[in-house]
């Protein structure tokens, strides 16, 4: 890396007034576990990780039936510890064991119930809903014994007690509002319909939809079966559903008929049909006719207990007889009669195999369970976004990422609202995340600095046209930011008066590994600190601390709840990845740096390093400088084989869409500028003003030898720039895995410049 690191010296932007700090949920578990200061709760969490997480789980009221005995167990190694442990003659009341014979021999059928399991009881969507429900329930009883008396107003003043578990809007303006009583209905039809249809225990089955409340539904429908959910990026081609299908023996499928993006229908069901052709295994299809169309609610006369009129449309009828058939309408499927209860499964038993983006090479498939994923997940949304009973949280995410995933199990154990935008963030005109923000009143919004540049190309007036007063907080996550746009969203958009919790960690995390909270003051661009109980440091080359300004490998030296569970079917490409550099010590694979006020700064991935000239530079360093050109959007850089300095840096960059780009006799694209000589009559080409941009500030030798401008990245779905399909594309070599391109032409676009 750069021996000056160019985000050191930030200014403190943001330092949290008393009331922040005061409301914070942090702060309430601060008191609960007898700590007064961050850095005696930090201290605590790492120097005791399983009274640490023993604490987490009180604070967020989880309940395990029967209870572990031994929280964590790392006697078998760090690697694979073990949490939750029971005495193996304690019984448990479990398909375990005809799971495990089903995902050995492919077998169906149910298990004995009575089985004997090594980890406590806990099927995490009773957690998700069951005991949000019971409450209302009990509110709705008093508001139906209310308006019995004719106590009208005050019948309706308990409509605030109330809470909506899920808001969804799309592209078109419709609105689909479930509260925590109707959400946990649509889920215990959905289970029912998943069992009617011989769906069981441990079973893998596939979510292939945008962000919708039918997504939500499945979601939570197959952790209460005891399945396994397999969610994938909703605008995935034929081969990327189908060899993720393949590789778990998927045994179901949900997806859609379609969904409109920029007003365009995307025809998501011809996708899924002809991906499940290719996996034999998949027995059942339920595909969702028309998102959203079946929650047409109306308030029977207690005002508040909401019936959806298909479902009883579906009663009278009575069941549907799709046995025989492969594919499944959404409306049928939610009219099947039986079994609604949680299945009785444990807190170790497999929950969702979550698909990384493929940003290194091929996807792994990242094994969580129902007591790691969901419950990392909720305590990192508590105590770095500040998120707690009735919080409205909106992240702008896909059920492939993780934060789709992440932000519905995260919501609903902490009894919040997930608001949902499905659609394009800009369609059909720049303000719509704004307006989104604005009309349903969202507290904690989710964007990702990609997504930001964007849309400050729109001018700084577009969010001051809403009423944003509802904001309490931003947050970001799965890139770096630059300085620009990160001072844009603060001081445009946030008044300079609302934090931005950077978010760092990985779908293997199930979270952050460092995190804002709205206890520190914040620098641009930075994380004030690791998440709570996640005991972190940064190593160089021999796995020695770096002192504060150097720049190292991101490591973490103990045990988390979230930490995967290991890679699906590949436990020693598990080990290998993140073991294998130090002895019992985490390799997250991101290079990071610690200011000396202590503020953390992640400057990209360390497999993307660059030795220039005998010297390493990240790319994050200079993509970051040349995004601060006004004529820059977007920028990414690699490394090729260079005669003379061993390897040479490429830069490729999009510019600015609305930018008039001045053009020199030669039809180059030039700006106003000077040559270096002092003549600013003469006109440079952008391409030597952007090299000399980076010269300036980390030496010549330092500046990329080739600029290249495209009209785009090659990124994933959730914004990660591949830096690795570029440089392969540029090369003329073979890219691997492109499953996870948002663009593929944009590689094409690479291709040609090699031709």
């Amino acid at each position: 890396m750069h021996d000056t690191n160019l985000l050191e010296d930030q200014p403190i932007a943001w330092t949290p007034p008393p009331e922040v700090i005061e409301r914070a949920q942090l702060t309430k578990f601060m008191r609960q576990v007898g700590v007064e200061t961050w850095d005696e709760l930090y201290e605590f969490s790492i120097r005791d990780v399983e009274k640490f997480t023993e604490e987490v789980l009180k604070f967020l009221d989880i309940k395990f039936n029967p209870p572990y005995e031994k929280l964590l167990d790392i006697s078998n190694g760090v690697e694979f510890p073990e949490w939750f442990r029971r005495s193996a003659d304690a019984p448990v009341p479990t398909d375990a064991a005809a799971a495990s014979e089903r995902m050995l021999t492919g077998a169906a059928g149910v298990g004995d119930k009575s089985v004997h399991a090594h980890s406590a009881g806990l099927n995490i969507t009773e957690m998700c809903l069951d005991r949000w429900d019971r409450l209302e329930q009990e509110v709705i009883e008093r508001q139906m014994q209310l308006y019995e008396s004719e106590n009208v107003d005050e019948a309706d003043a308990l409509d605030g007690e109330i809470t909506q578990a899920v808001i969804w809007e799309n592209e078109q303006g419709d609105v689909v509002s479930l509260s925590y009583a109707a959400l946990t209905r649509q889920v215990e039809r959905a289970a029912a319909g998943l069992k009617v249809n011989g769906f069981g225990f441990g079973d893998a089955i596939g979510i292939h939809m945008p962000m919708t409340v039918e997504t939500v539904i499945a979601l939570l429908a197959i952790g209460r079966i005891g399945a396994i959910a397999v969610p994938v990026f909703s605008g995935y081609g034929i081969e990327a559903i189908s060899s993720r299908m393949n590789a778990v023996k998927a045994r179901g499928l949900f997806t859609c008929k379609g969904f409109t993006r920029r007003g365009k229908f995307v025809n998501a069901r011809e996708t899924a049909a002809a991906a499940v052709d290719q996996v034999p295994s998949i027995q059942k299809v339920v595909v969702v006719d028309e998102i959203g169309s079946g929650f047409e609610m109306r308030f029977v006369d207690c005002g508040t207990a909401m019936i959806s009129e298909a479902a009883e449309r579906l009663e009278m009828f009575g069941p549907p007889d799709d046995t025989g058939k492969k594919f499944i309408g959404w409306s049928r499927f939610l009219g099947s009669f039986g079994d609604t209860s949680a299945s009785k499964t444990s807190a170790e038993d497999p929950l969702i195999i979550l698909y990384t983006s493929g940003t290194t090479g091929k996807p792994k498939g990242i094994a969580h369970t129902h007591a790691s994923f969901p419950i990392k997940a909720a305590q990192d949304m508590a105590f770095g976004t500040d998120v707690g009973r009735g919080t409205r949280i909106c992240w702008y995410t896909d059920i492939g990422w993780m934060m789709g995933p992440w932000l519905i199990y995260g919501a609903l154990i902490n009894g919040a609202t997930i608001c949902i935008y499905d659609g394009a963030p800009d369609y059909p005109t720049p303000d719509r995340i704004w307006e989104f923000c604005a009309k349903h009143k969202v507290e904690v919004l989710g964007i990702s600095p990609t997504l930001v540049r964007s849309l400050a190309t729109h001018g700084d007036d577009l969010p001051k046209k809403h009423d944003l007063s509802s904001l309490r907080a931003f947050a970001s996550t799965g890139e770096p930011w630059n300085p620009a746009p990160w001072w844009w969203l603060f001081e445009k958009v946030g008044d300079s008066k609302l934090p931005i919790i950077n978010y760092s960690g990985g779908t293997e995390i199930a979270g952050g590994i460092l995190m804002g909270n709205p206890l520190l003051p914040q620098k641009p661009c930075s994380f004030p600190a690791p998440c709570p109980g996640m005991d972190v440091d940064i190593l160089d080359d021999n796995g020695n601390p770096v002192e504060p300004g150097k720049v190292g490998e991101l490591v973490i030296k103990q045990p988390w709840i979230g930490m995967a569970r290991g890679f699906w079917k590949e436990k020693e490409r598990y080990v290998e990845t993140y073991w294998s550099r130090f002895k019992n010590i985490w390799v997250h694979g991101d290079w990071a740096m610690r200011d000396k006020e202590g503020h953390w700064f992640i400057l990209g991935r360390s497999d993307d390093t660059l030795k220039v000239a005998g010297k390493r530079v990240g790319p994050a360093e200079v993509e970051s400088l040349l995004v601060a050109h006004p004529l820059v959007t977007e920028a990414a850089v690699i490394g090729v084989p260079d005669e003379f300095k061993g390897t040479a840096m490429v830069a490729f960059v999009v510019r600015s869409g609305d930018t008039v780009v001045p053009m020199s006799p030669t039809g180059e694209q030039n700006v106003a500028g000077g040559t270096g000589d002092g003549d600013k009559s003469v006109a440079a080409p952008l391409e030597a003003e952007l090299k000399a941009l980076v010269a300036k500030d980390m030496g010549k030798p330092l500046a990329p030898s080739k600029v290249h401008f495209v009209s785009a990245l090659p990124k994933t779905r959730n914004a990660k720039v591949m830096r690795r399909v570029i440089r392969a594309a540029y090369l003329g070599e073979d890219p691997g895995d492109l499953s996870a391109l948002e663009d593929p032409g944009a590689v094409d676009e690479i291709s040609a410049l090699h031709s």
